[in-house]
């Protein structure tokens, strides 16, 4: 596979927040078709590598290629032109606007407005619950219905990668088995994802390879369905 077939490809990632160091020579990839899962406790250094990867964090070294292109420190709108969105932790909608101007937010980047048109209601078809609520206030919904905005916002910028910033924190596990179900649809309409979780299990679940980073540095990396069966990571990630 060449680099330019790369979604995403992080390589001696180091990133610090004053003089607190919060990454250490962090390598990740995301290949084309894949969900790649990043798991770590609260503190690992998730959230960084997160903001790292999408210009809110400059990295003291390292890179970050996109697609092939080198984006390190490039600027979060431009990224999304580029083919990247981001669902971030705390879902983060505009409260007081309606569901339908949240996810026109979401394509603001765009200009094929009938093209916006039809990703909407595909949208919409993958979360039919929301499409007699256009008009409501977001902030009026759910929190597992506020995730799901979150998702269908991400989805309306028509990314080629997108990052999934702990979806499932706080939420009922029906709708974590939700979320989980939505996460392999997406990628089968041929979207790569970066999942990045506290709930291993349903990462491992979902992913097709997994890392796991602690105190900022990656220790383990493997097939999500090796790393669920190690006794190690059983022991220290799934309560086993």
């Amino acid at each position: 596979m060449t680099a330019e077939a790369i979604p995403l490809a992080v390589a001696g990632l180091s990133a610090s927040y004053g003089v607190v160091p919060a990454l250490h020579d962090v390598d990740l990839s995301v290949r084309s078709g894949q969900i790649v899962t990043l798991i770590g406790a609260n503190g690992a250094g998730k959230s960084t590598l997160i903001k790292a990867v999408c210009g809110l964090v400059r990295p003291a070294s390292g890179t970050v290629r996109l697609f092939g292109e080198e984006v390190t420190g490039m600027s979060p709108d431009r990224l999304v032109r580029k083919g990247l969105s981001v669902v971030p932790e705390g879902r983060r909608l505009f409260g007081e606007m309606t569901l339908l101007e949240n996810l026109e937010l979401g394509a603001f980047a765009r200009n094929d407005q009938a093209a916006v048109r039809r990703d909407l209601d595909k949208v919409l078809d993958l979360f039919p619950e929301l499409r007699d609520r256009l008009s409501t206030a977001a902030g009026t919904f759910s929190g597992g219905q506020q995730q799901m905005i979150a998702v269908a916002r991400a989805l309306m910028s028509a990314p080629r990668l997108l990052l999934l910033d702990e979806p499932t924190i706080g939420l009922a596990p029906a709708i974590v088995d939700r979320i989980a179900e939505l996460i392999t649809h997406i990628a089968g309409t041929g979207v790569n994802i970066l999942l990045v979780e506290q709930n291993a299990e349903t990462a491992l679940a979902v992913a097709d390879y997994a890392y796991i980073l602690e105190g900022g540095a990656i220790v383990a990396h493997d097939g999500a369905r090796v790393l669920a069966n190690s006794p190690e990571i059983q022991r220290a990630y799934l309560g086993i």
